[in-house]
């Protein structure tokens, strides 16, 4: 076992006694002027600790949560410098909405817990303004944030205002100082994970290679309205429309995030079910260099957050103490995984279904890419790939969003799921019809 520094970040509503809305909106105006300042001077070349200095000097918060948002905005410049290369853009000099306040907990915010389970607050809005009230908010939240209050091994750290959904909001961070994760090493299952568009794959084998179960999570939504968002904004583009080209940008962040989210908290429980797992990604550093299908195909892989969706998964299931690794994902979409064969030519996959060329092997592709994932983890860790010759079922969990088009509805963007259970993997001595309807129906893109 190894130690690691984990943190949850919990949302909660504020139900407001004393003070008011208004309160919270002005200290998120003042944050948003902190913001701005902090990029214009950074713009003019002024070093960051003389940028803080001034700024905090000069802000209508208290010190300390001057020091957060300077902080949190040179953060987001810092990102930008980090990955220009890979054509992010820098952070807007000046943004016109509001900015969160992020406080300390004791000096921006308190957080009082009553022996009957409610929780009081009380937040600094600007100097000398005090908003008050209760929290409201789900059961396991209130729990995780009782066993930060009352372990030692647990903190409450820095915390949010954000106004979302038409109401204010408190985003607190608890962190567990030493949580425990397993090591790769002593692990009984692998888990393989091939990320795509508009489904994740996943393949749990054992280290003798029998495959002991796997799932399609799709979520074609994300496609859809990625590609939607993507014709409004180039629209607004060539009519000059650039205010409202960014609060569409917004948007389709804060869109894909959300179901990205809600699809990462599907894949920990399924790898949670497992005895001592390790889950194993393909190792993307390189994806962009190695990615050349044409302008349209690249501007669609290059957008994707594969990056930000391992990194939600991942972080989900060390929570569990599950702990993660990557792979070099080389010919994973191309190769046969049956042992005896292991055939590669991009032929082999067509849109969701694979065929060898050689064999005729055939299977869902992106199941089968996670199969092919945990091979090459297995001959990276001990130089041997179990004998594979035929998989069982292929099993679909569809994320669909409710409602026309995908619209968020009163608590914001939500997702209804069904679970469509298809056919086997090809079985030697069965048909070419037979074989077709045995793989999952995404075939049909």
């Amino acid at each position: 076992m190894q130690s690691s520094k984990l943190t949850q970040s919990l949302s909660f509503g504020l139900d407001i006694h004393t003070g008011s809305g208004d309160d919270l909106q002005t200290g998120c105006l003042e944050a948003r002027r902190i913001r701005n300042e902090t990029n214009r001077l950074d713009r003019q070349g002024w070093d960051w600790n003389e940028i803080k200095s001034v700024v905090v000097d000069n802000a209508d918060h208290v010190n300390n949560t001057t020091q957060l948002i300077v902080d949190k905005a040179l953060g987001e410049i810092e990102t930008y410098h980090d990955n220009k290369d890979d054509g992010w853009g820098r952070p807007h000099p000046y943004i016109d909405e509001s900015y969160p306040m992020v406080m300390n907990h004791g000096e921006g915010y308190r957080l009082f817990p009553e022996e009957d389970g409610t929780v009081r607050f009380r937040i600094t809005a600007t100097r000398g303004t005090h908003v008050k009230g209760d929290l409201r908010g789900s059961p396991d939240h209130f729990d995780r944030l009782q066993t930060a209050f009352n372990d030692k091994e647990w903190r409450v750290g820095t915390a949010e205002v954000v106004h979302k959904h038409n109401e204010w909001r408190l985003h607190v961070t608890v962190t567990h100082e030493t949580h425990r994760v397993a090591s790769k090493h002593n692990t009984d299952t692998i888990v393989g994970l091939d990320v795509n568009e508009d489904c994740i794959a996943l393949a749990a084998m054992s280290r003798s290679g029998a495959v002991k179960d796997s799932v399609v999570f799709e979520y074609p939504s994300v496609k859809e309205q990625r590609h939607e968002f993507f014709t409004k904004r180039k629209r607004m583009q060539k009519a000059g429309q650039t205010a409202f080209e960014t609060v569409v940008k917004t948007e389709e962040r804060d869109y894909v995030h959300d179901r990205l989210h809600k699809v990462s908290r599907e894949v920990a429980e399924w790898i949670s079910q497992f005895t001592d797992p390790v889950i194993v990604f393909e190792d993307l550093k390189d994806m962009r260099e190695s990615i050349d299908y044409g302008t349209r195909m690249n501007r669609r892989l290059h957008s994707l957050p594969f990056a930000t969706l391992q990194e939600m998964v991942s972080y989900k299931v060390a929570w569990e103490g599950i702990p993660s690794d990557v792979v070099d994902p080389e010919y994973t979409s191309q190769r046969c995984p049956r042992t005896e064969c292991q055939h590669t030519d991009r032929a082999n996959r067509h849109k969701k279904r694979f065929k060898c060329k050689r064999c005729g092997f055939q299977d869902h592709a992106d199941r089968k890419a996670a199969v092919c994932v945990v091979q090459n983890w297995l001959d990276e860790q001990y130089g041997n790939v179990p004998s594979l010759e035929t998989l069982p079922h292929v099993r679909t969990v569809r994320r669909a969003a409710s409602g026309a088009g995908g619209g968020p509805d009163s608590h914001g963007h939500d997702l209804c799921s069904g679970i469509d259970r298809h056919g086997t993997s090809a079985q030697p001595g069965m048909g070419a019809r037979e074989e077709l309807k045995s793989v999952a129906s995404a075939v049909q893109d």
